[in-house]
């Protein structure tokens, strides 16, 4: 059989992070020395070879589970584990990878699509934010290792130089020494009937970068049409909690 598909065979890695190409990542669990633990988006695993076990990363409580479907933004995780050759993707996002040497990176959780298990994370507010802002919250991760993240489009790296400011649905991470904060240029009067995308950014103060993709709208939330879903709305943190609770 002949065809330009097989073009696209698979690229021959010994590392543990691995592009397999520009929208897919390919991970080697417990081969050549490389841990055999990843934690990774829910349902981001498209394939494998080998043996590996998916476990969802359970939350530990329902205090910590409010805090992880804030910081995350809908992200569920899973404890990936075995000796396999795992590819990941996320609805045909560009995927980057970041390889850890002892710094640490802020990501929007709506970003993060695998990173290793040694690796510390944690939860923060952004800076400014309200817990009824909803959803400016991020992800700070820490340590030694490989962390795998997804942009829409070919993002733009700002350095920090000046006061920098970007959309908080275009921010996907940035350094995790700076200072941030949450700021509008926008009056209330000019957003009646629009969507809230501008009014609110977050801005960054210090020596660092950001990186912005060019995009606004969060892909996890398109339906089946493949039109965006409407924005659940604030809800406050009781409505937060009862759609936990209900789970």
């Amino acid at each position: 059989m002949k065809s330009d598909i097989f073009a696209n065979a698979e690229t021959q890695s010994t590392d543990a992070f691995a592009l397999q190409n520009s929208k897919l990542l390919k991970v080697r669990l417990g081969l050549d020395g490389h841990p055999g633990e990843v934690i990774a988006k829910q349902g981001s695993m498209v394939a494998y070879q080998g043996q590996a076990t998916f476990d969802f990363q359970g939350s530990g409580g329902i205090g910590k589970a409010i805090k992880q479907k804030l910081a995350g933004e809908g992200l569920a995780a899973m404890r990936v584990t075995g000796q396999a050759e795992v590819f990941f993707a996320d609805l045909a996002a560009d995927v980057h990878l970041l390889q850890l040497e002892g710094d640490a990176v802020s990501v929007n959780g709506r970003s993060l699509l695998a990173y290793q298990a040694g690796l510390d994370v944690d939860v923060h507010f952004v800076g400014g934010a309200g817990i009824a802002a909803g959803g400016l919250f991020n992800t700070i991760i820490s340590g030694h290792g490989w962390v795998a993240i997804t942009t829409r489009g070919t993002p733009v790296v700002l350095s920090t130089d000046a006061p920098t400011f970007a959309d908080s649905n275009a921010v996907v991470c940035w350094s995790a020494n700076l200072q941030t904060q949450i700021a509008s240029t926008f009056k209330i009067g000019s957003l009646i009937g629009r969507g809230s995308g501008e009014a609110m950014q977050i801005g960054f103060h210090g020596q660092g970068w950001v990186v912005v993709q060019p995009a606004e709208l969060d892909l996890a939330t398109m339906n089946q049409s493949g039109q965006a879903a409407q924005p659940s709305g604030g809800g406050g943190i009781a409505g937060l909690a009862g759609g936990l609770l209900g789970r």
